[in-house]
């Protein structure tokens, strides 16, 4: 059996959060531009313009906050399989 290669495992979680922060500021941006003002004039620029500043801090965030997500998850996920 092969034995998992953790550089390209870190890899890999690091290219996940790109992804999720990419794509959770690219929807919450959305979101914050229509729900004040609608459609208006000029809101795909202004929309793109928070998106583009949004998606880099919430990728620095990810990575922090991303360790203290997964090691919550494993402890909730190991008390509810020992009360089972």
């Amino acid at each position: 059996m092969q034995q998992p290669d953790r550089k390209r495992e870190k890899l890999t979680i690091i290219l996940a959060q790109v992804f999720i922060s990419c794509i959770m500021a690219f929807l919450m941006t959305f979101c914050f531009s229509i729900l004040p003002f609608g459609f208006e004039a000029g809101w795909f620029g202004q929309w793109m313009q928070h998106w583009l500043t949004a998606w880099p801090v919430a990728f620095l965030f990810s990575l922090g906050v991303g360790p203290i997500a997964f090691k919550l998850s494993f402890l909730v996920m190991h008390r509810a399989a020992g009360r089972f």
